[in-house]
Formats: C-alpha cells, sequence, structure tokens
C-alpha cells in the first residue's frame, strides 16, 4: 500500500529569524501547532548534541499521547536557509504513529520566507493500521497545514494563536447550528407534520387556498432543507451569514404580516429569529480571514 510524505509549504512575509524563532522555541512552538499540546526540551550537555524533549498531544478531554523526539541536526546552507530535521516517536498504542522522520527548512524569498516541512512515520497495528493511516494521514496533512497558516497569520499580522483557534471553533459551532436549524424546520414542521399553522400563514401571506398552500409549505420545507446542506458544503461562511442578516428581519416581518398574534406565542418568531439574526451578525463578524489548510502548498513543484 502506497504512501507519500506528507508535505506543506507556505510563504510567510518575514525574515527567517522571525519564523525560526516561533517554530523552535517550544513555548512559542506549541501555541500554534495544533499536533502538539506541550513541549520540554530535556537538558543537554553540549551544545553538540541533538536536542532532546518530550511531548504531549490533546486527543480528547482526558486523554493524551505522550511521545519524546530528538532534533538531530540544524543546517544553515550559503544561500541563507535552514533546515532542522527531527527524529519522533511514541510508545503509546492509542497513537497510530509509531515512529517517524523528517525536516523543517526555512528558505529566503524575494518577500519573506518560505516555511516548508516534509515529514514520514511508521504505523503500528499492521495491515489495519496501515488501513487506518487512509484516513489518518489526509487529518495529520490538514493539520499541518492548518497550524501553518495561523503560523502566518500570528507573525504577518500579530493574531495569537489562541485567537485563530477560538474563532475557527466558533464558526464550526456556529454552521453546525445554522445546519440543524435550517434542517429541522424544513423537515419537521413542514414535511414530516405539515403544521396547520403553518399552512395558515403562508394561506394568510400568499391568498392561497389551502392546498395549494399545503403544496408551497412542502417546498418551502425542501428549500430550507437544501439550505440546511448549504450551510455544511458552501466555504464562503460570511456570505451565507450576510444573507441571513437580511433574510430574519424579512421572515420576521412576514410572519407578523400573516399573523399579528404570534407576537404573543411562547417562543415567538420575533425573538427567535431576533436572537439568530443577532447570531449571525457576531458570526460574520468573527468569520472574517480565517486561517484555512487551503492556503498551503501541499505537494512539491513538478510532483504529480
Amino acid at each position: 500500500m502506497k504512501k507519500k510524505p506528507i508535505y506543506v509549504e507556505i510563504p510567510i512575509r518575514a525574515d527567517i529569524d522571525d519564523v525560526w524563532q516561533k517554530t523552535q522555541k517550544p513555548e512559542l512552538h506549541e501555541q500554534w501547532d495544533l499536533r502538539f499540546s506541550a513541549i520540554t526540551y530535556l537538558p543537554k550537555a553540549s551544545a553538540e548534541e541533538p536536542q532532546s524533549f518530550l511531548y504531549e498531544t490533546k486527543v480528547a478531554p482526558g486523554i493524551k499521547v505522550a511521545g519524546w523526539g530528538k532534533s538531530i541536526g540544524t543546517h544553515n546552507k550559503k544561500d541563507g536557509s535552514k533546515t532542522s530535521s527531527l527524529h519522533f516517536g511514541t510508545q503509546q498504542r492509542i497513537s497510530p504513529i509509531a515512529e517517524g522522520k523528517g525536516y523543517w527548512q526555512y528558505i529566503p524569498a524575494a518577500n519573506g520566507t518560505t516555511f516548508l516541512t516534509q515529514y514520514d512515520y511508521k504505523v503500528r497495528f499492521g495491515v489495519m493500521g496501515l488501513l487506518l493511516d487512509q484516513i489518518f494521514r489526509p487529518l495529520m496533512g490538514w493539520a499541518t497545514a492548518l497550524s501553518f497558516d495561523v503560523l502566518k497569520r500570528w507573525i504577518e499580522k500579530g493574531e495569537l494563536p489562541r485567537t485563530q483557534y477560538n474563532r475557527l471553533v466558533i464558526n464550526a459551532m456556529i454552521t453546525m447550528l445554522f445546519f440543524f436549524i435550517w434542517l429541522y424546520h424544513g423537515l419537521v414542521p413542514k414535511l414530516m407534520t405539515r403544521q396547520s399553522e403553518e399552512v395558515s400563514m403562508l394561506s394568510s401571506l400568499a391568498f392561497m387556498d389551502k392546498p395549494a398552500a399545503e403544496q408551497g409549505v412542502v417546498l418551502v420545507g425542501l428549500l430550507e432543507i437544501i439550505f440546511a446542506a448549504v450551510w455544511l458544503l458552501y466555504r464562503e461562511k460570511r456570505h451565507l451569514l450576510a444573507l441571513q442578516m437580511i433574510l430574519f428581519p424579512i421572515v420576521t416581518m412576514c410572519a407578523l404580516i400573516a399573523d399579528p398574534s404570534v407576537s404573543s406565542h411562547p417562543f415567538t418568531p420575533v425573538t427567535f429569529n431576533a436572537s439568530l439574526w443577532v447570531i449571525s451578525i457576531i458570526g460574520f463578524i468573527l468569520a472574517k480571514d480565517l486561517p484555512t489548510a487551503s492556503s498551503c502548498k501541499r505537494k512539491r513543484t513538478g510532483e504529480s
């Protein structure tokens, strides 16, 4: 089963020394790299010895993978580029990775530094481990690329990695919230139960008779389910949030026109839609310029 090493490359508008500091100091490195929750350098007898370290990775609440590593060589070339090689591994069987090797390279560029990595590893669990790696390896590549973009934004724009990751998590939560809301409201009250209130409101608003309004409710339900799917598939969440910032006030006004009494109902559309409108505004603000793995180059030049 053929496997390719993980390769990630990103341009950073900063000099090599700045990138080197953020990536070689453990207290800075662990802030931006998703693959490590904690990195501890071990004492060494002389400056010439490889730098040994211990690392931890939080897999889930209360579950950690601990491992070891060695920085086995740092090379400065005549063109100003630097290379730092790495050997790492873990004895914990919860980790699919048994042992691996790789390197970081820092290359001077016209607008700063090209920062890249390539690494590979051996898996445990034999054939089962190789099958699992078909999922795990792309996930590791994605985590590496996302981490590199977080590093880039930290250096170039000054936004702390924790803030960037918090915005990513909030964006994901808002995405799942609106996916669930649109899916539920399209599926349950409109398609599954065809609530009489839904039919009555559409009939009043569009001047339809009951059979036509029932068909209209089904159509609206299908559109809401499609919009729920769009929330999962469409990458530019700010476009969807901006649309909702316009849509929710319109939907609220339509509900009040169709049936003014809904304003006094428990969980009235007025307060419900107002809440979603505010969440859309907050999401729109927080989703600006989110870090993304897609900003990184994932193959070497000329590699197919």
